[in-house]
């Protein structure tokens, strides 16, 4: 993949000078599987684009139901695949009319060739994965895809898998503002309206290999409307379980209620952002009974639309005023009071520094000490 190109004014990631402009430099190691899209979205013969840290990938799916990504460019002039057609199990150009089969070999020319051989071209193409409703991508060295763990979620798999009905957004800021975010508690007051969180107090913080534990004991889901739909008498929320497990995030809620937050750099200061919550149970307000389990869905939908999409959009404010606000004071001194975020940072930044010194050996491969573990809340 292509290295960063810095144009808003910001130092990159070799210019800079302290912790904070690294973070907000550098990129996410493409040697792990990165959620791109919904599976439902990308119907047979549709294709899109999708960006993975400046660099542009064509997501299609052929006539066969085949899920296929392959550089988004032609290699005939360039011109981005994501806005031709597929037909058949082909992905078509809309210029010249060139195809190109899922693997990125040149499949056929339809005008003249001027009595030259069919050109060989091969445009690069990545392995491609379908797994709780996401569309997984692996952007670094193919070779490596199968040894590398994508996120185990075995709630949401199973005969009687637990209801979750994901979010995703688009949010103009750096992937580690992001990681920040939803791991520091000390922002409840952005939160006030909804109360997910409140009176936290930090009891808990440990970097294993290239995971950062986190423990909060805090008020949770005291909100008007979702305090009703708990039952605290079979849930512990006073209290709540995170990590950082590079390049993922999740929560854990006394094992009733849990989260996953995946992030795509799209650039340096643009991230698309999937968050997975998922319940146990939901308890029927004012009756001591749960709701059936064919209920949970719709419910699920109700929730989301209104409590956990608009209090995710607060995050997503703040997080774009963030990044608006380090490109105009990237030099100012660094004020930051929470340990867990300087332990966010320095993973970030350590991963990116691995990954870089690996390319510049000549040696994509993952090195031993944490991506291969399984990627499960109880690593």
């Amino acid at each position: 993949m292509k290295r960063e190109l810095k144009f808003d004014g910001t130092p990159g990631f070799s210019e800079a000078r302290n912790k904070r402009q690294k973070v907000r430099s550098a990129g996410l190691d493409p040697n792990h599987w990165y959620a791109v899209e919904f599976d439902a979205k990308v119907i047979s013969g549709r294709v899109v684009q999708v960006k993975f840290w400046h660099s542009a990938v064509a997501l299609f799916r052929d006539a066969d139901g085949q899920l296929h990504a392959v550089e988004d460019r032609c290699a005939h002039r360039q011109l981005e695949l994501s806005s031709g057609n597929v037909v058949g199990n082909r992905l078509v150009c809309p210029y010249h009319g060139w195809s190109y089969d899922g693997q990125g070999q040149l499949a056929g020319v339809p005008h003249d060739l001027f009595g030259r051989k069919l050109p060989n071209c091969q445009l690069d193409s990545f392995p491609v994965r379908v797994r709780y409703g996401l569309i997984w991508i692996f952007f670094g060295d193919r070779e490596r895809a199968d040894e590398v763990a994508m996120p185990e979620i075995p709630e949401l798999e199973g005969s009687s898998p637990w209801e979750c009905v994901p979010l995703d957004f688009i949010w103009r800021g750096h992937h580690s503002m992001i990681i920040d975010n939803v791991s520091d508690f000390t922002h409840a007051y952005l939160h006030r309206k909804y109360q997910p969180f409140s009176d936290a107090t930090l009891k808990n913080l440990a970097t294993r290999d290239d995971k950062v534990f986190v423990s909060y004991d805090a008020k949770i889901g005291q909100g008007r409307l979702t305090q009703l739909f708990v039952d605290r008498t079979r849930i512990n929320t006073n209290r709540m379980d995170l990590c950082y497990h590079y390049p993922y995030q999740w929560s854990n809620t006394d094992d009733q209620i849990k989260h996953w937050c995946f992030v795509l750099p799209i650039d340096s200061n643009t991230t698309h952002v999937f968050f997975l919550f998922y319940f146990k149970f939901f308890k029927v307000p004012f009756l001591p009974m749960d709701f059936p389990r064919f209920l949970m869905r719709p419910l699920l939908y109700f929730a989301n639309k209104l409590h956990i999409a608009p209090l995710l959009r607060q995050d997503g404010w703040a997080v774009e005023a963030e990044q608006r606000a380090y490109e105009q004071h990237f030099e100012a001194p660094i004020v930051e009071l929470n340990p867990a975020v300087h332990a966010f940072q320095e993973l970030t930044i350590r991963k990116w520094q691995e990954h870089l010194g690996r390319e510049e050996r000549g040696n994509p491969s993952i090195e031993a000490g944490g991506e291969a573990d399984r990627l499960t809340e109880r690593a």
